[in-house]
């Protein structure tokens, strides 16, 4: 339908104003041609990040708890970026399943668009360092505020990108773990400690289990434990 709709606007500029829809043509292939070259990258790039980045390294990094250490590491990454903002999207649905958290995907994305390095060097030759300074900080500000109330506002579960997954994810972040042992009384088939450590040994799949699992959540006393449900009772 989209298509459809594009080439009739197409087909009255050429009727009502040939060189406007001669540019806008020559505009359609040239961004035509980035995708093409931009977006294998980004894929190939989610790949490696998907299979190779270990899912706990990204909670320590931009996960709920990665604090403003987290908040600075998503916007140096967003601003030492390349490609498109359009670009930015599939890896940011990679880092959200793997426990990112909201906030800095929104500093990401933020970044991203609007502070790249690249970009910047470009502001300072046209318009000087000192408008650059201080457009930067007070966007810097405006992203970080964006990100807390978005980070309020929405919750993972409104989005599909993160809820598309059909198994439950359960796991204990080993630098918050106490060792105090009070998820494995409460929920023995699921966690067993090692080495002064809880860990997960099960994963599980039902509401029942479910609902136990999430008071292990609730009553850990170091908030190390990580659960996202997303079977369906």
């Amino acid at each position: 339908m989209m298509l459809v709709i594009v080439a009739a606007l197409y087909s009255g500029l050429m009727v009502f104003s040939p060189d406007l829809a001669r540019t806008s043509f020559q505009n359609s292939l040239y961004y035509l041609k980035e995708m093409i070259l931009v977006l294998p990258v980004i894929f190939l790039f989610t790949v490696v990040l998907e299979a190779l980045v270990p899912k706990e390294m990204i909670l320590r990094g931009f996960g709920e708890k990665s604090g403003l250490k987290g908040n600075v590491l998503a916007l140096m990454l967003g601003s030492l970026s390349a490609g498109p903002i359009y670009a930015a999207f599939p890896v940011s649905k990679t880092l959200l399943a793997k426990g990112a958290s909201i906030g800095n995907i929104v500093i990401i994305l933020s970044a991203w668009a609007v502070i790249k390095v690249p970009m910047l060097a470009n502001e300072i030759r046209f318009l000087g360092p000192e408008f650059m300074a201080v457009r930067w900080v007070l966007t810097v500000c405006a992203i970080f505020l964006m990100a807390y109330l978005t980070g309020t506002l929405v919750t993972k579960e409104d989005l599909p990108a993160v809820n598309d997954e059909s198994r439950p994810v359960l796991e204990v972040i080993p630098e918050y773990c106490l060792g105090c042992g009070l998820c494995v009384r409460i929920l023995p088939q699921c966690y067993r400690m090692e080495d002064g450590r809880a860990v997960v040994i099960t994963v599980p799949n039902s509401p029942k289990v479910g609902g136990k699992v999430r008071e292990t959540v609730e009553k850990c006393p170091g908030q190390a434990i990580v659960y996202q449900d997303t079977v369906q009772p």
